[in-house]
């Protein structure tokens, strides 16, 4: 028995209906400090999920109503269920059916009749691995840069939430989207999964305006490939720029695009405007700045 400084404060959630595994498995796991949840059927364990989520399930494969398979494949199927380590329990005689579990999204299973020491140990391992994903996952959402993976497919493997509201940002009217398990945006398949393969590429903001850098990295698994999404730390100060030349925001926007090499076609993809609106605009910051040409603008500003 653990002391009451090494108690574990995890919830798990049994679902079985025969009262005497509830007893048993409830009895044992709250020894070790977890707390407990119990369900005798899938119907009344998805109606309490959603009023209390577990860190763990341990589920029966054969109940009344919705079995364990089906009330797995609901559980995955939600958003705000879906992470949450499932581990089968089952007797012999269905053990041909497991395959058909883990296909629904279960990671585990045990063998009845339960035998304390093995669902200790499995329920351990899934815990240790969850929190060790959730200390990862916390992170990403801390740092400088937001990270997803991608298959040859172009579809999206596993995203950071950093990654996640970017993708939104730059792609999405639609503020909540998810791109988990979603096709990467247009934009970037064309750019990563073709024959010229691009290393990285400038993003915008929609909402945000803020100006960011997609760049692909080596994976070491197979068939996938990491994208690392970061604020692009060159960016020009265009406040300074408004102030010291007496451009307008638009203008400052434009010359910055300019100074990453980017066409007047390439530039009106990028602020929805058409190519003789930029050029237009870009006669503006010449006459302000002295300068004749779109190299003679980005000089003097740098040396500036």
């Amino acid at each position: 028995m653990l002391s009451d400084t090494d108690l574990v404060t995890e919830t798990i959630l049994i679902i079985d209906d025969t009262p005497a595994n509830l007893s048993v498995l409830s009895d044992m796991l709250s020894e070790y400090g977890y707390r407990i949840l119990v369900a005798t059927d899938g119907i009344s364990a998805l109606e309490q999920i959603e009023h209390l989520p577990p860190d763990l399930i341990l589920l029966d494969v054969i109940m009344p109503g919705i079995d364990g398979f089906e009330t797995c494949r609901r559980l995955k199927q939600n958003q705000n269920t879906k992470k949450i380590p499932i581990i089968f329990m089952t007797g012999l005689s269905e053990l041909d059916n497991l395959l058909k579990g883990f296909k629904e999204g279960a990671i585990d299973y045990i063998v009845k009749p339960i035998r304390p020491s093995e669902v200790l140990a499995r329920v351990e391992a899934q815990l240790s691995q969850k929190r060790d994903a959730i200390r990862i996952e916390q992170t990403l959402n801390h740092i400088e840069f937001a990270a997803l993976t991608f298959n040859a497919s172009g579809r999206i493997t596993w995203l950071s939430n950093t990654a996640d509201s970017i993708l939104s940002d730059c792609f999405s009217t639609d503020p909540v989207a998810s791109y988990y398990n979603e096709l990467l945006p247009p934009a970037l398949r064309e750019q990563f999964l073709c024959k010229t393969q691009k290393e990285k590429i400038d993003l915008i903001g929609k909402q945000s305006k803020i100006n960011y850098i997609a760049k692909l990295v080596s994976s070491s698994l197979a068939n996938e490939q990491v994208l690392f999404i970061e604020k692009n730390n060159d960016e020009w100060n265009q406040a300074s720029l408004k102030l010291t030349f007496g451009l307008t925001a638009r203008e400052a926007e434009i010359l910055m695009w300019v100074s990453r090499g980017k066409t007047n076609k390439e530039i009106g993809l990028i602020l929805d405007n058409s190519p003789r609106t930029i050029n237009k605009h870009l006669e503006h910051v010449f006459e302000k700045l002295g300068v004749p040409t779109r190299t003679a603008a980005v000089v003097k500003v740098l040396k500036k």
